[in-house]
């Protein structure tokens, strides 16, 4: 009995563990893809982060074989490209701010998005938690913050590109979800290539760079988009909400251990704050249409 007790247990642990794994994976290959940068910028390693996943989901999903309308294909245009320039803003981003405060700041896209329809009071609540966790985050003049507004500024942009992502993504929902990803992910790549092309030229063709992209690509997307898709079976979208709002304080840690990124107090009560509305608004929301997870950052 108690083995069978286990074994239900473990089975119903897996989804939230499959979760908690891809946010580890997912933070920990971006952690490592910022080590690229003096090979490539920041540009070039986008440019590689989207385009070996795009090869890899091609290769899983053959996209080419799914049945589309003009506007299903135009759809899916759109969904890519903002898939694209949201990658690129974030990558831009964490060029000089540490990880898990680009998160924080790129979470209030969507956390605005699920906020436009607010009335309830409680609602309202959440919107001052994340307007105070932004304030927290910016300097305001405390220069021992030392945090670069082009940083936030991009940050904020990809904080834009995804409350669109979430908005194109929902005009593709009719069709098959690994196939439109795939052509989405390939669309983001040729809105990505030329800028990496322009920033990093022929050091794109490096082996050595080469060979850290594809690994960036496996571990900051293939995994975790991998291991999402185990855990929503499993999960609520209210759960894998929830527990997605914890992607800003493991990317914190990420940066932490990876990239020795060390944030002050304020930083991390703003990261805080940021988690609280997000978890807030999803527990909140009567609706329960939660953003998904992209396949960013």
């Amino acid at each position: 009995m108690s083995r069978f007790t286990a074994s239900a247990g473990l089975r119903a642990a897996l989804p939230y563990l499959c979760l908690v794994g891809a946010m580890v994976s997912l933070c920990a290959g971006t952690s490592f893809a910022k080590t690229l940068f003096p090979l490539v910028g920041a540009q070039g390693t986008s440019a590689y982060r989207v385009g070996f996943s795009a090869l890899i989901l091609c290769l899983i999903w053959r996209p080419w074989r799914m049945p589309m309308t003009r506007g299903d294909l135009l759809a899916v245009v759109r969904y890519g490209a903002v898939m694209g320039v949201m990658n690129l803003c974030f990558y831009m981003a964490i060029r000089t701010i540490p990880l898990g405060l680009a998160i924080a700041i790129e979470f209030t896209g969507p956390l605005s998005l699920a906020m436009i329809h607010a009335r309830k009071p409680i609602h309202f609540l959440w919107i001052a938690l994340a307007v105070a966790g932004l304030g927290l985050l910016l300097p305001l003049g405390d220069v021992s913050l030392n945090l670069d507004l082009v940083g936030v500024g991009f940050a904020a942009a990809a904080g834009v590109c995804w409350a669109l992502y979430i908005v194109a993504g929902q005009r593709t929902g009719h069709l098959h979800g690994g196939r439109s990803v795939a052509l989405g992910m390939a669309t983001a790549a040729l809105v990505v290539a030329p800028f990496g092309l322009v920033a990093a030229g022929a050091a794109l063709l490096s082996p050595l760079a080469l060979g850290l992209g594809l690994v960036v690509a496996v571990v900051s997307s293939a995994i975790p988009y991998s291991l999402e898709m185990v855990a929503l079976r499993g999960i609520s979208k209210r759960s894998f909400g929830v527990m997605l709002s914890l992607e800003p304080a493991v990317g914190a840690l990420a940066g932490l251990l990876v990239l020795g990124e060390h944030l002050v107090g304020r930083q991390w009560l703003a990261i805080a704050f940021v988690i609280a509305a997000s978890v807030g608004t999803v527990v909140t929301d009567p609706s329960r249409k939660q953003a998904e997870a992209p396949l960013h950052d």
